[in-house]
């Protein structure tokens, strides 16, 4: 029942903008950390961003810090990562995920969608 379904991806020039959103369905989120990650071709699935649906704190990796806002809609069920200024080392698809009722971001137990596909030209 658990769904995560990203959008927004497409193709940019670099410096650019996009503005991906993840929908929530079956569970509320609210009360949970939620995160987005990336995989670039032959590359290792990385960390982006979390925010804590509770306190609203946010964390990014080193990579998108000033560049990358993560937000969140609660009454929308729905978490954005806002990416400004993108780079063509941005390019990769773009996962959302959820951690499991009892467990941790970033594991395969936990939810993860589709993933929606970013491409950052010169």
């Amino acid at each position: 029942q658990v769904q995560l379904v990203e959008s927004g991806g497409g193709l940019v020039q670099a410096g650019g903008s996009l503005r991906l959103s993840c929908a929530a369905s079956g569970r509320t989120f609210s009360s949970y950390d939620m995160g987005w990650y990336r995989q670039a071709p032959g590359k290792e699935r990385e960390f982006v961003a979390l925010i804590s649906w509770s306190g609203g704190s946010t964390y990014y990796a080193d990579s998108v810090k000033g560049r990358f806002t993560i937000s969140r809609d609660n009454a929308k069920n729905t978490v954005y990562l806002q990416m400004n200024s993108l780079k063509p080392e941005d390019t990769a698809i773009y996962y959302c995920n959820a951690p499991p009722e009892n467990g941790a971001l970033g594991t395969v137990s936990g939810y993860w969608g589709q993933g929606t596909q970013v491409t950052v030209s010169s």
